[in-house]
């Protein structure tokens, strides 16, 4: 029986429960419930977490709270998908309920489940049941039902499990998109990995290994070299707060901080407070943190300068900065042809991503700072990107919109909006406002057998799908693509866009464009190539 877990116990269990999902990867990411090329559940949340244990392993930590601090900070930056995202404010959540445990009971880990549970549901703008966030729900429920009976910790994450395992069964009774594929939720699944993995190093003290083949990101070794440009935050800032009262709370003080820097932890005990963080504005962490009391063991060391005396470079002279720009803008594309159109029409940066290639919000944060402007607009481009775009706000000081663009089409027409001489604000509407009158479709293969007004059709078959939502068939990307824009304009519609991907010619491009001119001849047609991954075409009206 195990009543309490320190801190290498937590790194350890953790470190387990990750391996399990991502050895089990694959398994997810065929658990697709749309006949698309877009399961990427099990990759997102793998490497969600791989991203916390690279950040956690070979490290020693004093408390359970430092350790879930690092594991939630490491998982946000490198969130990807909304699984992903989801899955890493479950940890910030957790993370919050144990930061002052230097050892965790049975309790703490219960009320750290729930009090996940509740940050991640606060985090989706309109949760949906039948997902990962009702299994952790559930699972989190069946925690704290049994903390009432009592009080041991292999028992209680058994419980968990088991509720969240029952939780995940009846999600195609919930969702009829899982019930008609016959499969459960992917993300719910991957949540029932993790516990899984969790609980056999409980039991057993052993890590479940890493599969071969699937690489877990290196930590940099001690004395790598590093350029200084990756250093985010130049100055580590250490300090220990003595309170003016016993019961000041430092829940606000560093809900304050955290948006200033990143590797924060913040230890509160009854008499003093310990701060750690890396930021750029130590005066304003200071500041914050004499509201609470005096201040003592001040250190602050310049880490960009540590760093080039260890490499035994003498500091460059910096070379003059321009003045930064009003506006600027990131957008997601895959595909030579899609970068182009979108640095043709002004973005600074284009993160490489798209369906299936979801990038982490570290990736998009990496570009929106090699931004040099003081405001900058994400144009996420596809619905799985944009609640890990929407966390880059809170990691930068700079002003960020995210546009929440779900399509290449959207995010060129939002940027077709963008007016040098108006206000953020007024232009984040605009841009919305016109990505909002784009209908897209996108022509692409079935990865599944798929019904369709009630014909069965089979795995492989070319489909052109209107959102989500097929509305076309057959053996001919062309011709579907025909056909799905035949079900798209209308007598409003003035403009046809078409994008053609990697695996069509120009010739027969040429051809389609042809045909639309003389099948659509009120609307103006623009055929581009976007040289994209999988999809034949991506087509839009307007």
């Amino acid at each position: 029986m195990i009543y309490t877990i320190d801190a290498a116990g937590l790194c350890e269990a953790f470190t387990s429960a990750a391996n399990k999902l991502v050895n089990n990867k694959n398994i997810l990411n065929d658990l697709n419930v749309f006949p698309v090329p877009d399961g990427d559940t099990g990759s997102n949340m793998s490497m969600t977490v791989s991203a916390a244990v690279s950040e956690i392993m070979g490290r020693e930590f004093k408390t359970v709270g430092e350790v879930m601090n690092t594991i939630a900070g490491a998982s946000l930056r490198g969130a990807r998908g909304n699984s992903g995202v989801i899955l890493s404010q479950l940890f910030r959540g957790m993370s919050k309920r144990l930061k002052e445990c230097e050892l965790a009971d049975a309790n703490d880990i219960a009320e750290a489940f729930r009090e996940g549970v509740a940050t991640a549901y606060r985090a989706v703008m309109k949760p949906v049941e039948g997902t990962m966030l009702s299994v952790s729900r559930d699972g989190a429920e069946g925690g704290m039902a049994y903390i009432a009976e009592d009080n041991e910790i292999i028992a209680l994450v058994k419980a968990v499990a088991k509720e969240a395992q029952k939780s995940l069964d009846r999600t195609p009774e919930i969702l009829p998109q899982l019930k008609a594929a016959g499969v459960v939720d992917s993300g719910g699944q991957g949540i029932v990995y993790l516990l899984e993995g969790f609980l056999t190093y409980l039991e057993t003290g052993e890590i479940i290994e890493r599969a071969d083949g699937e690489v877990m990101p290196a930590p940099v070794a001690a004395g790598a070299k590093i350029s200084d440009a990756d250093i985010k935050f130049a100055y580590c800032t250490e300090f220990i707060i003595e309170k003016n009262s016993p019961n000041a709370s430092s829940n606000l003080f560093a809900s304050n901080i955290q948006k200033k820097g990143d590797s924060m932890v913040v230890v509160d005990d009854e008499s003093i407070i310990k701060v750690h963080i890396h930021t750029n504005n130590p005066g304003y962490v200071i500041e914050e943190a004499l509201k609470l009391g005096a201040l003592i063991n001040i250190k602050i060391d310049n880490m960009k300068y540590q760093h080039n005396s260890l490499t035994e470079n003498a500091p460059a002279a910096a070379e003059p900065q321009e003045p930064p720009k009003p506006y600027g803008f990131a957008a997601v594309a895959a595909g030579e042809g899609m970068e182009t159109l979108f640095r043709d029409m002004g973005a600074d940066e284009i993160i490489l991503g798209g369906q299936t290639m979801n990038p982490s919000t570290d990736d998009i944060l990496s570009a929106v700072n090699k931004i040099n402007a003081s405001t900058v607009f994400i144009l996420p481009n596809n619905k799985n990107i944009i609640m890990a775009a929407e966390q880059v706000v809170s990691l930068t000081e700079k002003n960020i919109y995210v546009i929440p663009t779900t399509s290449i089409p959207e995010g060129l027409s939002a940027m077709l909006a963008f007016s040098p001489d108006a206000a953020g604000e007024d232009n984040a509407e605009a841009m919305k406002e016109a990505a909002s009158f784009v209908k897209t479709g996108n022509v692409t293969f079935a990865v599944r057998d798929f019904d369709l007004n009630g014909e069965t059709m089979p795995k492989g078959k070319i489909i052109g799908l209107t959102g989500k939502k097929i509305t076309a068939a057959g053996d001919d990307p062309a011709q579907v693509a025909k056909d799905l824009l035949a079900g798209m304009v209308d007598d409003d519609s003035a403009v046809i866009n078409v994008f053609y991907g990697e695996d069509v010619d120009d010739e027969t491009a040429e051809g389609l464009q042809t045909y639309l001119e003389e099948t659509y001849s009120a609307c103006d047609v623009l055929v581009h190539s976007g040289k994209q991954p999988l999809y034949y075409y991506i087509v839009s009206v307007e």
